[in-house]
């Protein structure tokens, strides 16, 4: 079959696209893609430990420094109801220096000298205190675990990582749990 002669209005021919040259495609890898800082809320669940496993890998890929927040809720006391209020005694500055011992461990276990590592304690309701800590310290990505509530459970009480993700400042990359946990 003959070929067709192109249009007056076409004035390149038909071929076929050059092949990029691996020196080009090495060129499109390094656009102007950085991270800085990776902010990973920590639960001391397993889902925000896998979350910190995930994190170390893109820190060192971007020679990012990790931060480390986790959140203490401040402690309810009961209405009260003709006995007074019931007091928690330093629960706070308890659960506060538990969180510090624990994140310190975790850093010591998960990251070590790998990457550059600080690590946060704050109070307050955990998807504020996430936002604030990732607009204060200009963090160029939050890494956030999912816990896979149930309907119900998300129903009643929504969900930290979704959001964080609706509200962040940042890129979000939310991790949710390995399905193969559940069926069992």
């Amino acid at each position: 079959m003959p070929r067709k002669k192109h249009s007056s209005r076409s004035k390149k021919p038909l071929s076929r696209p050059a092949r990029k040259s691996r020196a080009h495609v090495r060129k499109r890898s390094q656009l102007p893609f950085v991270l800085k800082r990776i902010l990973v809320p920590i639960d001391f669940s397993e889902h925000s430990k896998n979350a910190l496993k995930y994190a170390v890998p893109f820190a060192k890929q971007f020679k990012a420094e990790i931060i480390l927040v986790y959140v203490v809720e401040p402690a309810v006391y009961p209405a009260d109801f003709s006995f007074g209020q019931f007091g928690f005694p330093n629960a706070e500055d308890e659960f506060r220096e538990k969180g510090e011992e624990e994140l310190a461990a975790l850093v010591e276990k998960e990251i070590r000298k790998e990457v550059k590592a600080r690590r946060q304690v704050r109070t307050g309701k955990a998807f504020v205190e996430i936002l604030k800590t990732a607009q204060e310290e200009e963090v160029d990505l939050i890494i956030i675990a999912t816990h896979g509530h149930s309907d119900v459970e998300h129903m009643l009480f929504g969900s930290t990582a979704e959001k964080v993700v609706r509200k962040a400042p940042c890129p979000v990359l939310s991790l949710r749990p390995d399905e193969r946990e559940f069926v069992k």
